[in-house]
């Protein structure tokens, strides 16, 4: 981590392409490089958690083996995307921003896929799905799990 604050330290708005950086190689930020990071960028720790905190894309606890991404934004929404968060909820027994017990699968919302004109749309991982029915959803899940 140290290396990775030492690359970008001299930068104008350092801590978000560390905290990128961070979470590529380690998969989150843990919560214990908060005071290392504030006192590397010369930051408040409140200052460096305010902005872990804010930003969705910062996880502090490690993901899932597969993620599950579903849109919430309101063109998904106007085609089903409550039925598709009522139905992995309740199959993976997990609220948005949780993993499953196992491990396996990690449950985020995201309020734009870009997949706009065939939502409501699912990403598993790095693929993108439109059209997804719960049915669909069902046979995504299993594959992820």
């Amino acid at each position: 981590m140290r290396a990775i604050v030492a690359e970008h330290r001299g930068k104008r708005g350092a801590l978000l392409p560390i905290l990128h950086a961070i979470m590529e190689d380690l998969g989150c930020v843990d919560p214990a490089v908060v005071p290392v990071l504030a006192d590397e960028l010369n930051m408040s720790r409140a200052d460096v958690h305010g902005v872990i905190t804010f930003y969705h894309d910062f996880r502090q606890t490690p993901p899932g083996r597969r993620t599950v991404r579903i849109c919430r934004a309101e063109a998904c929404q106007a085609v089903g995307a409550a039925k598709l968060v009522d139905r992995a909820q309740a199959r993976l027994g997990v609220a948005f921003g949780e993993t499953t017990a196992d491990g396996a699968v990690t449950l985020e919302q995201v309020f734009c896929l870009g997949n706009c004109a065939i939502g409501p749309s699912v990403q598993v991982d790095d693929r993108l799905y439109g059209r997804v029915s719960p049915e669909k959803l069902d046979r995504l899940l299993e594959v992820s799990a």
